[in-house]
């Protein structure tokens, strides 16, 4: 079997060495445009995990990739004077012009042929290969001369980096942050080898400007970053290698394949370098190639039916990876665009944001690997809460998840909130049995806050037959039954989530045909335009007059006032997901030209009505929200400079919290889901504008909580379906951090001190098995059969 490799980097070598050692027969030949001692950039990083995975492909490359390389466990976060550490993370560095010298090595060895300063023009010089893989980088030329077939996307990220060296030794990884006259840039930077480390400097585009480096060429710029980080190089030069001044792009394909020419590594799909994955991404999709090479046969009879079996089971189980890498990528290099959004945080949690910022590593992660840096967050936590005026032990504070918080004259007991989650099983807005036992149980279960479903001031404004309302005294002396319940049975505070469906309304239940219309008996729409929500399915609204404007808003006055008389300890307006103040808030669904369309002023201005309005009517010492949809997850609908306008426009109001959702506002959504995947939201509106919020969706541990809170990304958590599953969540985490001052029901304390004891026993057994699942060290002692000097 012919097989052509074009691009000799990292991926394309290791590709062709671990094809040649299964089949020492294949004629397999890798062809580089530059010659074999050429390299552009400095160092690559490995985690102990992928050396694991080097060290089952290839233990003799994995033996030499070890020696050379420079280890270390601590990661240093330098902010503001403070140098933040935390320890046991288990990467190692290695030149990259070292680590192609020994993958080329090993290649001659096996007998793979090298063609160097050979130029590729395209696929079709390899007419009579059997397989061709396209390893030429990021700016691949197959993949551009097939784009059509291919469909590549390209997302250029809006920061500037380059890509330095330095002689100067280090002995972490660092994290260098500089405020500057010309504003605020950063230096990541790891030691590779002995006297070398990678120097990686980013920046957004207006300090780049600021600068003049837009103007300079690579000499020029060279003293003006020595000059900003003259105290971190401590007298070393910074050394430039063809550094020039980029964009990320974050590149994706729609397929990788076209019939036996295959993508790997940058050509195939990009992930940030803030995440230390882009060589590391090459060299498995080299695995997974020839795992998949190997598991379909590729030797066997049928031959070339055989290889593009393979690159089809390539194509299809790599990319769930794949995507998840690219994914985190994106989470952590949006950290690092949005760098001054932080600025003003305390550097403990500084430090532990950025640590936690892809979302892969948690409060509980970070405790594993270094109990003392968490402990530190933890304290400083503690005393932020305390500095509030509440009684905090701070020699053994609780988790995050179980600190107070007050908004206004009302106290949570903890940050673990019941998100509002639609029943669909009320008669004529009327809640029920079920409502009592829905509700009492999960305020049993410990949470601080439980959410009602969106409850409707008027029987026209359900979205089903099945929604609860609050419009009439019978309604209200119901939901008071459910409050004094909660009220008298745990520390629970309840809050009453009011909110009109709009153009989604007169729908079947949720577990019918969810968003179509009832079979029989529907009531009219109205919404900001007669937009339906379903082309073809949905009830056509009416556009709203001024009449129905004013209707609209005496009903939700008359469901606020209700609230309160039922004892409902805190108001939620629902502006989100389409409903009907959301559809004046969204483009999409906002066509008027009147006083209540176009700018978001404009597209506020009804809504804003209704908040002000009940506002006026709530006690003051109770607190008011707002749910909103931050972003609409399609092209033309809410910005980001709307998404900070609005909630600005309601801090302004008297509202007291955002409620961060997102979406819904139009069938045809794309969102990007993933754990925690609406937090990032919540973060920008938090620490853009300064209002507290709460952020929901694919939050599902106590851990992930934890981590939240302690990052600044919220202020509470609300989790939906873990609480439909488990409505004791809050009581179990709190055995599980041993919080013992958490409310248990009198009824309950037996089982709490169970609770208690099991969770000990269990926790101290699942770390013990974590830490016996951590990867070794790879790291090769000195003293050591051919051991290099470990780097300072």
């Amino acid at each position: 079997m012919k097989v052509s490799i074009i691009g000799g980097g990292p991926g394309g070598l290791y590709f062709a060495l671990l094809a040649q050692k299964q089949w020492p027969r294949w004629d397999i030949t890798v062809y580089e445009r530059n010659r074999p001692d050429d390299t552009f950039g400095f160092g690559v990083v490995f985690s102990d995990q992928t050396l694991d995975t080097f060290k089952a492909c290839d233990a003799p490359s994995y033996e030499s990739i070890r020696r050379k390389f420079a280890y270390w466990g601590d990661v240093d976060v330098v902010y503001k004077g403070r140098v933040m550490r935390s320890a046991g993370n288990g990467f190692c560095g290695c030149s990259r012009y070292t680590l192609l010298g020994l993958l080329q090595d090993r290649c001659r060895e096996l007998g793979v042929k090298l063609q160097f300063q050979r130029e590729v023009e395209g696929v079709g010089e390899f007419a009579d290969s059997d397989l061709i893989v396209a390893a030429d980088g990021i700016n691949s030329r197959v993949r551009e001369q097939h784009k059509d077939h291919f469909q590549p996307s390209v997302d250029l990220r809006p920061n500037k980096f380059t890509w330095l060296g330095s002689t100067r030794p280090l002995d972490a990884f660092k994290y260098f942050f500089r405020e500057t006259p010309e504003g605020i840039i950063l230096a990541h930077c790891y030691q590779y080898q002995e006297g070398q480390s990678t120097w990686v400097i980013e920046t957004d585009e207006a300090t780049w400007k600021n600068f003049g480096f837009d103007a300079m060429d690579e000499q020029q710029m060279l003293p003006v970053l020595e000059r900003v980080f003259a105290e971190e190089l401590a007298g070393h030069p910074l050394i430039a290698n063809r550094s020039l001044w980029r964009n990320f792009p974050t590149i994706t394909n729609k397929t990788w394949v076209m019939d036996n020419v295959v993508l790997v590594g940058d050509a195939k799909a990009t992930a940030h370098f803030s995440i230390g994955s882009g060589t590391k991404l090459a060299m498995e999709d080299a695995i997974a190639l020839f795992e998949a090479l190997r598991t379909e046969g590729a030797e066997g009879g049928a031959q070339r039916q055989r290889v593009l079996d393979a690159l089809h089971v390539y194509d299809t189980a790599r990319r769930e990876e794949v995507e998840k890498t690219q994914h985190a990528a994106n989470v952590s290099l949006a950290w690092f665009e949005h760098m001054r959004r932080y600025w003003d945080m305390d550097p403990p949690q500084f430090a532990f944001g950025v640590m936690s910022r892809s979302k892969q590593i948690t409060w509980e992660k970070l405790e594993l690997r270094d109990p003392a840096f968490v402990r530190e967050v933890h304290r400083w936590f503690a005393g932020r809460v305390r500095a509030q005026g509440f009684d905090i032990d701070m020699d053994n504070p609780p988790a995050p998840m179980f600190m107070p918080l007050r908004l206004r004259g009302m106290v949570i007991e903890n940050r673990v909130v019941v998100s509002p989650m639609d029943q669909y099983c009320a008669v004529e807005g009327m809640p029920t049995d079920w409502h009592l036992v829905h509700y009492g149980s999960r305020a049993i279960g410990g949470a601080g806050l439980v959410y009602t479903e969106m409850t409707c001031p008027s029987p026209e404004a359900r979205i089903s037959p099945g929604c609860t309302g609050l419009w009439n005294a019978e309604q209200r002396a119901a939901w008071k039954r459910i409050v004094e319940f909660c009220h008298a049975s745990s520390k629970a505070k309840l809050v009453m989530q009011l909110g009109h469906c709009g153009r989604k309304g007169s729908t079947q239940l949720g577990w019918e045909r969810m968003d179509y219309p009832l079979e029989q008996g529907n009531w009219p729409l109205v919404s900001a335009s007669p937009l339906p929500y379903m082309e073809g399915v949905s009830q056509v609204p009416r556009e709203m007059t001024r009449a129905d404007m004013d209707k609209v808003l005496a009903d939700f006055v008359r469901a606020a006032r209700y609230a309160d008389e039922a004892g409902f300890d805190m108001l939620e307006l629902h502006m989100a997901h389409g409903y009907l103040l959301a559809g004046f808030i969204s483009p999409l669904t906002n066509a008027r030209s009147d006083a209540y369309g176009g700018p978001i002023a404009n597209r506020m201005r009804f809504p804003l009505e209704v908040f002000r309005a009940c506002r006026e009517i709530w006690p003051k010492a109770k607190p008011m929200s707002v749910r909103i949809s931050a972003t609409d997850w399609v092209p033309r609908g809410l910005t980001g400079e709307d998404l900070m306008a609005l909630t600005r426009m309601l801090k302004d109001a008297g509202c007291d919290m955002i409620d961060c959702s997102t979406g819904q506002t139009v069938a045809e959504q794309r969102p990007v889901y993933g754990r925690m995947y609406q937090a990032p939201f919540s973060d920008w509106v938090r620490n853009e504008t300064g209002i507290a919020t709460m952020t929901v969706g694919a939050v599902t541990t106590a851990d992930q909580v934890n981590t939240l809170l302690a990052s600044g990304k919220a202020d509470l958590v609300a989790l939906a379906r873990p609480h439909l599953a488990n409505p004791y969540f809050t009581l179990q985490a709190s055995a599980w951090y041993q919080h013992h001052a958490q409310f248990w029901p009198p009824q309950y304390l037996a089982g709490r001190d169970q609770a208690f004891r099991n969770a000990a026993r269990e926790r101290a057994e699942l770390t013990d098995l974590r830490l016996r699942a951590r990867p070794a060290s790879h790291e090769v002692k000195q003293g050591a059969p051919g051991a290099s000097k470990r780097a300072a």
